[in-house]
């Protein structure tokens, strides 16, 4: 697998754990991979914050 598709198939994994409501912590990539920076942004990018009203 390609760097390039790694990185996307992250995001995408992340964004659906966003979705799903998994904890941040399930990230499956271990610090220092650029597949966790990906996945993280892409669980920021659909994860919905709480009410601040």
């Amino acid at each position: 697998m390609g760097g390039r598709e790694a990185l996307v198939r992250a995001l995408d994994e992340g964004a659906e754990a966003g979705r799903d409501g998994a904890p941040v912590t399930s990230c499956p990539y271990p610090a220092g991979d650029l597949r966790r920076s990906a996945w993280v942004r892409g669980y920021a990018k659909t994860r919905q914050l709480p009410d601040a009203g």
